[in-house]
């Protein structure tokens, strides 16, 4: 909403997930990691986007406790987003975090499909989700912070959204690294 809150909020979790990193290494089960990731934003990151990214992960750690093959990492992306709509009230085209993530969520049921390639999947769930928060420019708000100011004061593409863009595309580059 153009007043540095989400920045500041992302700042801090980078801080305290580089920090909790470097004093202990991570769980290497997938649920246990998400699981860990939502307990440390929860507490550390703060704000609103703390509390969606903690239900996003919690939900998306579920469906990884039995498996963890590429069908299911679709699965566990699909979960958080439910969880988010469902606890958090918004809904893609509200102009939030949620429509870069359905965007990635959207390009990664690519990975249900036989044969399917991890890192090629990632990369076009992140140029989608790219795409979909520079659309967020033009959408009006209708759910979060944004959604208590004029459509005509925001000229920019939504914060969370340019966020979640961004820590994916994060992911997709530690990966090929």
């Amino acid at each position: 909403a153009g007043d540095g809150d989400c920045g500041h909020t992302h700042a801090r979790a980078a801080r305290a997930i580089g920090e909790w990193v470097r004093a202990r290494p991570p769980p290497a089960a997938p649920a246990q990691l998400l699981s860990a990731l939502a307990d440390l934003l929860l507490e550390k990151m703060g704000g609103s986007s703390g509390v969606l990214y903690g239900l996003f992960l919690t939900a998306a750690a579920r469906p990884l406790l039995s498996r963890c093959d590429l069908p299911t990492w679709a699965d566990a992306m699909d979960a958080g987003i439910e969880a988010m709509q469902r606890y958090g009230g918004a809904a893609p085209g509200d102009r939030t975090m949620l429509d870069s993530l359905h965007a990635a969520a959207q390009a990664l049921h690519a990975l249900r499909s036989p044969g399917a390639e991890l890192l090629p999947v990632l990369a076009a769930a992140v140029q989608s989700a790219e795409a979909a928060a520079e659309a967020t420019r033009h959408m009006e708000a209708g759910a979060g912070r944004a959604s208590y100011i004029g459509s005509a004061q925001l000229l920019q593409p939504d914060p969370g959204a340019v966020a979640v863009a961004a820590v994916l595309r994060a992911v997709l580059e530690g990966l090929r690294g």
